[in-house]
């Protein structure tokens, strides 16, 4: 594991440089879950609640969350992402699986981006269900892959 990049020689935050680093494509995946009551996920599915299309709208709130990345946290630098999906499918009978992939040609990478995107879809997941279901649980939000840079690729199972 290599020292912390997001502190300068005297230990106060600081914002990387990377002026000097070379434009490569990067792309990062994110993954998160939210588990609920089968009946919470049954009316989801059916389309009956009461603030409308969940998924749909957990799938743009997270786009927009990867966008707005570099607002959200202090020292992640503004990025022109090239692409953002995030998929939302039933997973068994009481979650849903989230899944964002994040794309740009840059100097940095975007796992944050992804991670931001999951977890912004997570979360409206949760406000729109939160009156019918408020045992609900975020779960397992990480970086299940990443590609580009000089770090090279990872890939989590």
């Amino acid at each position: 594991m290599t020292g912390f990049t997001h502190f300068d020689a005297a230990g106060h935050a600081a914002m990387v440089d990377v002026g000097a680093k070379p434009e490569t494509a990067r792309s990062a995946t994110a993954r998160a879950r939210v588990t609920m009551q089968p009946q919470t996920l049954r009316m989801i599915l059916a389309g009956e609640a009461k603030k409308g299309d969940v998924l749909g709208v957990a799938r743009l709130a997270g786009i927009m969350g990867a966008k707005r990345t570099a607002d959200l946290i202090p020292l992640c630098h503004p990025l022109p992402i090239t692409a953002v999906t995030v998929d939302l499918t039933p997973d068994g009978e009481d979650a849903v699986a989230i899944e964002a992939t994040v794309r740009t040609t840059g100097r940095t990478g975007v796992e944050m981006e992804a991670l931001t995107a999951a977890s912004i879809a997570a979360l409206t997941v949760y406000d729109m269900c939160k009156a019918v279901d408020r045992g609900m649980r975020v779960d397992g939000l990480r970086v299940v892959a990443k590609s580009g840079g000089k770090s090279g690729d990872f890939v989590q199972d």
